[in-house]
């Protein structure tokens, strides 16, 4: 199944190749005590939270991620 936008954080963070991506760009986020809360959302809706403009993370950087993820899964 690929992931999209509408994808809940929950359900990367049940993958083991999602979460190797997500770690090698954003380091410790996948055990950071915080992502429970976040973990019934969807991407964009996280993308809407005024934490990801704070951090600089965009649309274009999350489809990044998810195609890297896609990607590693092939392999």
């Amino acid at each position: 199944m690929a992931y999209t936008l509408q994808s809940k954080l929950g359900e990367l963070l049940k993958d083991a190749v999602a979460v190797k991506v997500l770690e090698k760009y954003a380091s410790g986020i996948t055990t950071n005590p915080m992502i429970g809360l976040a973990k019934g959302m969807a991407l964009d809706a996280l993308l809407a939270l005024p934490q990801a403009k704070q951090y600089g993370i965009t649309k274009e950087m999350v489809l990044k991620v998810l195609a890297e993820i896609e990607a590693q899964k092939k392999k």
